[in-house]
């Protein structure tokens, strides 16, 4: 049985968070709270908590071998943006693209 975690719109790139997620994938629970711990990255505090959310799941669903679960499923998806102009040269413009991420997390 899977014990899932979503942080939804999430105000940081998915291309940032990726590289975090596939360093987490396959590991178990405990050892992916010891990797993120240490990586000063933004996007490792955010799935630092999704992580720790999903784990306190598995316990509030009364998990059986709550320090055996692994990372099955880490998803970082695209959501949506704040588009916003900004002026340049001659009168003309360019956008500037917020981009927001959904994370998706599961343990078994």
């Amino acid at each position: 049985m899977a014990y899932e975690a979503i942080h939804r719109f999430a105000r940081i790139s998915p291309r940032k968070v990726r590289p975090l997620a596939d360093l987490i994938r396959g590991k178990g629970a405990d050892a992916a709270l010891d990797l993120l711990r240490y990586q000063p990255h933004r996007g490792a505090r955010m799935l630092e908590k999704v992580l720790r959310s999903a784990m306190a799941n598995a316990e509030d669903r009364r998990a059986q071998n709550l320090h055996h679960l692994t990372v099955v499923d880490v998803c970082v998806d695209q959501g949506p943006m704040f588009k916003r102009m900004r002026p340049k040269a001659r009168g003309m413009s360019s956008i500037i693209k917020r981009r927001m991420s959904h994370i998706r997390l599961a343990l078994e």
